[in-house]
C-alpha cells in the first residue's frame, strides 16, 4: 500500500525530470551527472565572446566595443559564480516608519 511519502517522492521525481531531464536520466541510470546549475558551458562561451569583443575594441580603439566587452565579461563572471544564489541580498529593504510617529 503506497503511503504519503511515495506520493511526495514521485512528485519530486516528476519536477526533477521536468527541470533537468538529463540529470534525472543520469540518476536513473546510476551514473550521476552535475545538475544544470553547475554546468557553466554557456557562461564560458559568453566569457570567450566578451574577451574577443574587448580585444577588438582595444585593437580598433573603439569605446563602445570596449564597454560592451567589459559588460559582457561582468555578466559572464557572475554566471560562473557557483554560489550566486546562496548569497544574501546586499541591499536591505527600507525600514518602515515607527508606529509612534507624532501627528
Amino acid at each position: 500500500m503506497p503511503g504519503p511519502d511515495d506520493q511526495r517522492l514521485s512528485e519530486i521525481e516528476y519536477h526533477l525530470h521536468r527541470e533537468d531531464p538529463r540529470f534525472a536520466d543520469a540518476l536513473d541510470a546510476g551514473r550521476p551527472r552535475r545538475p544544470r546549475e553547475y554546468r557553466p558551458g554557456r557562461a564560458w562561451l559568453l566569457l570567450a565572446t566578451a574577451l574577443a569583443v574587448l580585444g577588438a575594441g582595444l585593437f580598433l580603439a573603439h569605446g563602445l566595443l570596449i564597454a560592451t566587452g567589459l559588460v559582457m565579461a561582468g555578466i559572464a563572471a557572475e554566471l560562473l559564480d557557483p554560489h550566486r544564489h546562496g548569497r544574501p541580498d546586499r541591499h536591505l529593504p527600507p525600514r518602515s516608519w515607527p508606529r509612534s510617529w507624532p501627528r
